[in-house]
């Protein structure tokens, strides 16, 4: 009986996964479906909408007695800052929400392209970045787009409320200035490869692996045949060399950066980073766009990037993994708490 009931409880274990499995294919793929199936950029007046949103609030607690003479004394307002708005300096807000391969890199080339189009002197460009980082090259893309702003002489600030880490401070170092929420995290100034070994358990169940290279290091670990000192070696000198190049584009960009107490790989909440020179100011994103919106015009910068379904499903499923990644930091952090 107890053997029955043990193979009925696996059995519906094995059910369980199924149809889990099941679920979160066609919840990434509903996902998938709704993703923007248009291209162009999008341009949104975000004083406009700070002035919508609070009128429709006014509105709504304002006795109407009152309502009336509010709205006549509005319009004249709005012609008289109509005038003055065309000559205001401008601010460009873009969003960066990274993943593992940086998949919003050619929005992010469109939409720096259409800003630096139209951007004067006195205008400056505000990206908020959420970014745990990901495939070397595909970060250092987007970093490279962030570094067209500051070429062109047109000041970046990059907000950070969350996280800009490894891949992700990459690409905020580059900006003229960094602005983190007390609890963001920061830094990450590291490499790392990971990659599993299935050998021992081809090699029990009688499976032989074959690779064959022209060049010496064309290959070096591998994840179905035997790996060697000197295979590792290798890999752990090409970490090396990559973990230089970030050392050194991040020394470019923030110079007085002590690169031996913040390259190793450690990351940092928004205060502590502040002291240690990877911020330059802690405050919201919302804090700071709030404060600007009295003297400049800001508005929200979007380009939406057409895309076929297949590769909409797989970003998905790559944001999926994004997200499991983030579990992990998250779970690594609370384990730090004081309790």
């Amino acid at each position: 009986m107890m053997e029955f009931l043990a193979s009925y409880g696996l059995f519906l274990l094995k059910v369980a996964t199924v149809v889990v499995a099941v679920v979160i294919v066609i919840g990434v793929a509903a996902a998938a479906g709704r993703k923007a199936a248009h291209e162009g950029l999008e341009v949104e007046s975000i004083n406009k909408k700070y002035k919508s949103q609070a009128r429709t609030l006014r509105d709504a607690v304002t006795p109407k007695n009152e309502l009336k003479k509010e709205h006549k004394a509005e319009k004249k307002t709005d012609k008289a800052s109509a005038k003055e708005s065309a000559a205001r300096p401008r601010s460009f807000v873009i969003d960066f929400k990274g993943d593992l391969k940086a998949s919003a890199v050619p929005s992010l080339r469109e939409e720096v392209s259409a800003i630096l189009d139209v951007a004067r002197a006195d205008d400056d460009v505000i990206v908020r970045l959420e970014n745990h980082g990901g495939v070397v090259h595909e970060h250092g893309l987007a970093a490279s787009q962030l570094a067209r702003i500051r070429d062109a002489g047109i000041s970046l600030t990059v907000c950070v409320d969350k996280v800009a880490a490894s891949g992700g401070y990459l690409m905020a170092c580059v900006a003229s200035k960094i602005v983190a929420a007390p609890f963001a995290i920061l830094g990450s100034i590291g490499v790392l490869a990971q990659i599993p070994n299935f050998n021992r358990l081809l090699h029990d169940h009688g499976v032989d692996f074959e690779q064959v290279t022209a060049g010496k290091y064309k290959r070096t670990v591998t994840m179905f045949g035997k790996n060697t000192d000197a295979d590792r070696a290798k890999l752990k000198e090409e970490l090396e060399d990559v973990h230089r190049l970030f050392k050194s584009a991040v020394s470019r960009y923030r110079p007085a950066l002590d690169l031996e107490k913040v390259a190793t790989g450690e990351h940092w909440y928004g205060s502590s980073a502040l002291e240690l020179g990877l911020a330059d100011e802690i405050r919201t994103s919302d804090e700071v766009i709030a404060g600007l919106v009295a003297e400049r015009e800001l508005y929200q910068v979007a380009y939406r990037v057409k895309q076929p379904f297949p590769k909409r499903l797989m970003a998905n499923i790559d944001s999926a993994l994004e997200r499991a990644d983030a579990l992990g930091w998250r779970q690594r952090f609370e384990s730090r708490l004081p309790r």
